[in-house]
């Protein structure tokens, strides 16, 4: 048996409230079955639906009742026949009590699991809960759900409600049976291990029923050491993850058709060679890894690897406390971590809960430093949020986000308004119509359920590949389908919104000029590497493709300029830009040594401008920067002063901060270079 099997049962409401709905059931139930298949090939799923007119479960045959549910798949082994079951939801034509459709899943995974799968056994229930349930036997509803939820416990079963309501207005006596089953549901929350969702949107529904049990792993269990003398036991699991797509593997058709025990694997093998020679492979043990520091490639032994290499000892560290309006959130790296306490230690509970409750109450976070496994090669810095649980069942925990080092941390480069002078900054009217349009962008008016919630919205590339892979088991030369338009809602603005705040765009563009921006932000480099499908602005295009034509190799004495722009522009190798700079470099240097009363001053001036452009557009300016002042320490040192005159007479300076987020200079020291020391006295 697998270790991680589960055992499924889909409880779908078919009722005639709910045929507005189904398709979308049907979509996210397919892509549950799907996923199974790819990840979960031994989980077994049955399909019951309720509100049909026919009635179809063992249950009626054996006690009676249980009307109108119908078992349209017995719990079985998932398979491709299983996507088409769901995909094919027959629509009834009477109320549905979901009441006994849960006692129906419930007979099923007993009969079929027995005490077997304990805590893998799991109920999905997907109803709008809007008919009233049929009243028992004995006792009352409240009696039936606790009965009910004993039951789960006692038999390892849990229980998730997707409630689907919709927008639609209701009147008073609906609205009197939907608190009546939502306070019924609410029961199996409290008493079971259970989960309600409500969602009031069909993209919401995509993303709410879970598609993968992933079975939660701890990354460290160990000491919180908030000093020598004081330490909590703690365990830290992962409470994020990307989900990424599923490892693919090579298959190979050379295997015989006739072959039944052929795997269609394909094994890599690795030769290394010397250049020098080709038809020589190098053994591996006289093979060394090398690293480039610069041209140059350093070869570094195994052993000296092992020499450098700093290794940690497993411990998590208290740092210090911080307020917590001094770590800002776009700071947060990588995935959400969350420390609990040691769940058998009710002393680390207890610790852990005041410390959680005392930071909360203080508006405090706390600083770690980590290394969650013995001899990890790199220590984690991060900040630990406090989160007052507000279920009594669930004790207090805290939330890590991993920091960034200080080379880590990227700036946002947008100057600000301030710094302009009067004539460029903006009206009172452009102000209040671009306050409009960013609270236009907000996704979670007041008032009104947040569009797109993280965690009811799929990932619509993986929903999409998924929907394919699925096709293409069944017709292998199927095309890629279009995209489902309940992923285009996620994909593209929704046109209901902006139809609704049409007003607020056409006031934003009537207050605002727009125009396009000729000059080149970004190295051509990145632009190039940055470029997707689309085209970029198209100057900057053309001017790539104009001079990268000529394949200029040198710079010549008439056309230096001309020959360094499309040698600098070149892309068949990323040395070229290097190459251009240097070569231009010693262009300027020979220029000014070999001037005689300054002749050569006009010539050299315009390669400087030329290499200040281009190390602007390449984002290179210390290259600039460094060789200016090396040109005019040079100048001063051999009196050759008269080409530093020269160069302040024209307004050559610095590249700076504003021009090039590399540069080290400020605006203000930009024409430090130029000034004339004071004579001492």
């Amino acid at each position: 048996m697998a270790r991680n099997k589960e055992g499924l049962v889909l409880l779908i409401d078919v009722s005639p409230s709910m045929h507005s709905v189904l398709p979308e059931i049907q979509k996210v139930c397919s892509l549950l079955i799907q996923k199974k298949l790819v990840y979960s090939k031994y989980d077994e799923v049955g399909v019951v639906v309720f509100g049909t007119k026919d009635t179809k479960n063992d249950l009626t045959a054996e006690v009676g009742g249980y009307e109108h549910v119908t078992v349209l798949q017995p719990i079985k082994v998932v398979d491709g026949d299983l996507v088409d079951v769901v995909q094919q939801l027959p629509r009834g034509t009477v109320p549905g009590d979901f009441m006994d459709a849960i006692v129906v899943g419930m007979d099923l995974l007993i009969k079929k699991f027995q005490e077997t799968i304990k805590g893998k056994k799991r109920i999905c229930l997907v109803t709008n809960a809007m008919y009233p349930i049929k009243d028992p036997y004995e006792g009352t509803k409240e009696d039936q759900v606790l009965t009910l939820a004993e039951q789960m416990a006692v038999h390892g079963m849990k229980i998730d409600c997707i409630i689907y309501r919709g927008n639609q207005k209701r009147d008073p006596h609906e609205n009197n049976v939907i608190e009546k089953n939502d306070m019924l549901l609410s029961i199996f929350s409290k008493k079971t291990k259970a989960k309600a969702v409500h969602v009031e949107s069909s993209t919401s529904l995509l993303g709410a029923l879970r598609t993968r049990n992933v079975t939660p792993v701890t990354i460290y269990r160990g000491d919180l050491e908030i000093s020598s003398a004081f330490k909590i036991k703690v365990w830290v699991y992962k409470k994020t993850s990307e989900e990424r797509f599923p490892t693919l593997k090579k298959y190979s058709d050379n295997a015989p058709s006739t072959d039944k025990f052929a795997t269609h694997e394909i094994k890599l093998d690795y030769e290394y060679k010397i250049v020098q020679d080709p038809s020589k492979v190098v053994p591996p043990e006289q093979r060394i890894k090398g690293y480039r520091y610069g041209p140059q490639v350093i070869p570094i032994s195994s052993a000296e690897l092992d020499a450098v290499k700093f290794r940690p000892e497993k411990s998590v560290k208290l740092l210090g406390f911080t307020n917590a309006s001094n770590i800002m959130r776009h700071y947060y790296m990588k995935d959400v971590n969350i420390f609990i306490a040691d769940p058998g230690n009710k002393k680390a509970i207890l610790a852990v809960s005041a410390l959680v409750r005392a930071m909360k109450e203080m508006n405090k976070v706390a600083i770690l430093r980590c290394v969650w496994r013995q001899g990890q090669s790199n220590v984690v810095i991060g900040v630990l949020t406090p989160n007052v649980s507000d279920n009594n069942n669930i004790a207090d925990s805290f939330y890590f986000n991993v920091l960034p080092f200080a080379e880590d941390v990227r700036e946002f480069q947008f100057p600000s308004f301030s710094s302009l002078p009067a004539s460029l900054q903006p009206s009172a009217e452009q102000q209040e119509a671009a306050d409009k349009l960013v609270m236009m962008l907000d996704l979670a008016p007041a008032g009104t359920e947040e569009s797109l919630r993280p965690e009811f919205t799929p990932n619509p590339v993986l929903e999409r590949f998924y929907h394919h892979l699925e096709l293409k088991s069944k017709h292998p030369d199927t095309a890629v389908p279009p995209l489902d338009e309940s992923l285009k809602r996620i994909t593209e603005p929704d046109p209901e919104v902006i139809s609704k705040t049409k007003l607020v765009i056409d006031d934003f563009r009537r207050h605002f000029e727009l125009k396009e921006n000729p000059k080149l932000k970004k190295s051509t480099r990145r632009l190039l590497k940055d470029k997707s499908s689309g085209s970029y602005e198209n100057q900057s295009t053309d001017l790539i493709a104009s001079t990268s034509e000529v394949k200029v190799e040198t710079l010549g004495d008439l056309t230096t300029v001309s020959d360094f722009e499309a040698m600098i522009s070149r892309r068949d190798s990323p040395e070229w830009v290097s190459k251009a700079i240097f070569a231009m470099k010693n262009k300027i240097f020979d220029l000014v040594e070999n001037s005689f009363e300054g002749d050569n001053y006009p010539k050299a001036l315009e390669c400087l401008i030329a290499l200040r452009k281009a190390c602007v557009i390449e984002q290179e300016p210390k290259q600039f920067n460094n060789f200016l002042s090396h040109v005019c320490r040079f100048c001063q040192e051999t009196n050759l002063s008269s080409f530093c005159e020269f160069l302040a007479s024209k307004d050559v300076t610095f590249i700076t901060k504003t021009e090039a987020e590399d540069s080290e200079i400020e605006e203000k020291d930009a024409r430090s270079l130029f000034v004339k020391a004071e004579p001492s006295s």
